[in-house]
């Protein structure tokens, strides 16, 4: 019998494909994606120091909904991580869909942090 590969495993491949060509630097940080069942979460990120610049979830208490895994909840972290960016003195980012289809929440936080301000 064939079993199927876990899709998380699949997932951290094609990410690592992706990340391959992407890197985050003091000037423009790398603006991480990550979702599970339950909750979203952005990161900006510099590769070179490898610190953390910025971060925001649906777990902060900021975001404040009722349901966190919508595209309601990914639009929410999406500004609030492009508020965060700029107040550091971030506006131009590289974007890193942690190997998710560009699509759905991802998407979602992706568009809300460009109309907040950010550029990619």
């Amino acid at each position: 019998m064939i079993t199927k590969p876990d899709k998380n495993v699949v997932r951290k491949k094609r990410h690592q494909r992706v990340r391959k060509k992407l890197t985050g630097t003091p000037e423009r940080p790398r603006l991480n994606v990550f979702r599970s069942n339950k909750h979203i979460y952005a990161q900006l990120i510099d590769d070179v120091n490898n610190t953390t610049l910025a971060s925001a979830s649906t777990v902060d208490k900021e975001v404040n909904l009722d349901s966190t895994n919508n595209l309601e909840a990914a639009q929410k972290v999406g500004e609030l991580i492009a508020t965060r960016a700029q107040a550091n003195g971030h506006k131009n980012v590289v974007f890193d869909r942690g190997g998710y289809l560009y699509h759905g929440r991802v998407k979602a936080l992706a568009d809300a942090a460009r109309e907040a301000g950010l550029e990619f």
